[in-house]
């Protein structure tokens, strides 16, 4: 059950939010919730050691600061950095967070490219029959929350309470 769960909600969580921000430019605040709540209830089921799992509050602490400094001078959006710093508990104190911060400026970085190409050339791509979302042509905004799905999506095989129950499956 434990392993199910740990398979599941960090993947279903980032594709909600994925989805959600692309077509809204929002992500709901109950799904970083349901991130962060359901790695401090599952982490110590999960056969994490306490330690460990404080370091992780502590890495995703460290996120948020940053977050919210981006936040503060109008660079990040609320909804990517609560995002960011939910997603990031789950890769804790570790080098997977690394990984998982990496990947998500990279393809934030083509994410950004390729909005910004579309949003100039919106008129010739919805010329050619291929529907955009009117948040991706109207919105002066980035739907980071797309780049921080995919990131954990591509990294989160690397994550710590991911390494755990796969060994316990053994």
């Amino acid at each position: 059950m434990i392993e199910a769960a740990i398979f599941l909600i960090f993947p279903l969580c980032l594709a909600a939010a994925a989805l959600t921000d692309l077509f809204t430019m929002t992500i709901p605040n109950r799904i970083p919730a349901i991130l962060l709540a359901s790695f401090l209830v599952i982490a110590p089921f999960s056969g994490m050691d306490w330690p460990t799992i404080g370091m992780s509050a502590a890495a995703a602490f460290a996120v948020f600061a940053v977050c919210f400094a981006l936040f503060a001078i109008n660079v990040m959006g609320g909804g990517d950095a609560k995002l960011l710093t939910a997603a990031s508990i789950w890769f804790g104190y570790h080098a997977s967070l690394i990984y998982f911060l990496g990947a998500v400026s990279v393809i934030g970085g083509i994410v950004t490219l390729v909005i910004v190409i579309l949003r100039t050339q919106a008129d010739t791509v919805m010329a050619m029959g291929l529907p955009l979302p009117h948040s991706l042509t109207v919105a002066k905004k980035i739907p980071y929350g797309v780049a921080i799905g995919i990131g954990g999506f591509l990294t989160y095989d690397q994550a710590p309470i991911l390494l755990i129950a796969m060994r316990g499956l053994h």
